[in-house]
């Protein structure tokens, strides 16, 4: 693959298996043929946001003429790609999945809102097992052979539980941020307020993700 080498990099830098980052580009971006992919050099769908200060270009995709950042280069955007999943919150969870980890990682991106599809982390996999991306995975950590998917699953699903169990322990109360919330709105459904939102969740205004986790 064209950019198996810079993902492979990335995984070293920044913990992201290369398979994830491969799959991802090549759905996000149609096999490099879509829109934003041939236009900006986006290989991954990202979005301004409001911390973006370089290029952009306007693009339809959940809401008309959406605002994409825009790249000089494919190679931008595979690393941007790595450090902003480092930089949000809401993936934190993922990189505490064994590195080799796909099929975690894939379902961990789809319930972190990276995407609206229902089937995203599915074709993620199917795109990883059809194209063996997983063998880019195991040349970063020095592997010989795949870990069998029962041992995957077992160990995520342990520690998914286990982080689920501290939580009820300390009393923790929090809310996933869905598609159509906002702090409005999730005030009333817990009988608070926007204030006491934003102060215990040190948010400066408004603007949420899909997938953020809010305390309460």
């Amino acid at each position: 693959l064209q950019y198996k080498d810079i993902a492979k990099d990335n995984m070293s830098s920044y913990g992201i298996p290369a398979s994830i980052t491969l799959a991802q580009g090549v759905l996000e971006s149609g096999s490099g043929q879509g829109t934003l992919s041939r236009n900006a050099n986006n290989h991954f769908g990202i979005k301004c946001h409001k911390e973006w200060d370089g290029p952009s270009v306007r693009h339809t995709d959940d809401a008309p003429d959406e605002c994409f950042r825009k790249y000089d280069a494919p190679e931008e955007s595979y690393r941007d790609h790595s450090q902003f999943l480092v930089s949000r919150s809401r993936y934190n969870d993922l990189f505490l999945l064994e590195k080799d980890d796909y099929e975690g990682w894939a379902h961990g991106l789809k319930k972190a809102g990276y995407a609206t599809d229902p089937k995203y982390a599915n074709k993620l996999i199917s795109l990883i097992e059809r194209y063996t991306l997983d063998q880019y995975d195991r040349e970063v950590l020095g592997l010989t052979s795949p870990r069998p998917k029962k041992e995957i699953e077992k160990k995520a699903e342990t520690k998914v539980e286990t982080k689920a169990k501290a939580e009820t322990k300390a009393g923790a109360k929090t809310h996933v941020v869905q598609k159509g919330d906002t702090l409005y709105s999730i005030s009333k459904k817990y009988n608070t307020t926007v204030a006491k939102l934003q102060k215990t969740n040190k948010l400066d205004g408004t603007n949420l993700s899909i997938g953020q986790r809010l305390k309460l």
